[in-house]
């Protein structure tokens, strides 16, 4: 069976014959294109690894590097409930806010749960949380990931969830998939005594779950919201 390194090889050489044929004049395109759209390549790549497409543009040449979560906690002292990813997605720093990878299902997933439109800008998204007291921030406050990769996270420094307990009545904790229920459970519980119902992800890749599913696993969060 050929490695990894070998397939992308083998693409990279596809790629660039089809460009040599005249077949598709965008493959020529830098691998840091104009806005962060993701050439060709770095498509193929990605369809290859199983990735999304900004993943193969910020990864290191060692696959892995250090992120710095970048943005503030979203609460104010009437959140009763606190939704936890695992620290933001490329594209979430890049656009500064939560959730804000195009294919992420989560804020229409909210808009589902309140009967509300779905919220289009950054402060769109931030009142819709607040007016139901919900507040959102992530499990982590640094570590090493692969793109946009939960299962490469490591060398993990946890937020300090405490900092946000103490300022807000949070009665409940839900994390956003696997990876941040396993880190909250691991790095915060502890401090918090609160544990953490896991819910699936809103992101694309958890395919398997339809947007109706995902309306009705995020109902639990209902008894903790402002109507």
């Amino acid at each position: 069976m050929a490695s990894r390194d070998d397939m992308n090889w083998q693409i990279i050489g596809n790629v660039l014959a089809a460009g040599a044929q005249g077949k598709d004049p965008k493959l020529f395109s830098s691998r840091k294109t104009l806005f962060g759209i993701p050439s060709a390549l770095d498509r193929e790549l990605a369809h290859a690894a199983d990735l999304p497409a900004e993943a193969t543009m910020t990864a290191s040449p060692q696959g892995s590097h250090k992120v710095e979560h970048p943005l503030q906690p979203v609460f104010d002292d009437r959140c009763r409930v606190l939704v936890l990813g695992t620290i933001p997605s490329p594209k979430s720093r890049e656009t500064g806010f939560y959730y804000n990878h195009p294919q992420n299902r989560f804020w229409r997933v909210m808009a589902r749960l309140f009967e509300e439109a779905v919220p289009a800008t950054n402060d769109e998204k931030r009142e819709l949380v607040l007016r139901h007291g919900i507040a959102l921030w992530d499990v982590l406050a640094s570590c090493t990931i692969e793109g946009a990769k939960d299962a490469s996270i490591a060398e993990c420094v946890p937020n300090d969830i405490g900092y946000l307990l103490a300022r807000a009545p949070i009665e409940a904790v839900f994390c956003t998939g696997a990876k941040a229920s396993e880190l909250y459970a691991k790095h915060c519980e502890r401090d918090t005594s609160l544990v953490a119902t896991r819910l699936p992800s809103t992101s694309p890749a958890n395919a398997a779950a339809s947007l109706e599913d995902l309306v009705n696993a995020y109902r639990a969060l209902l008894p903790y919201c402002r109507a």
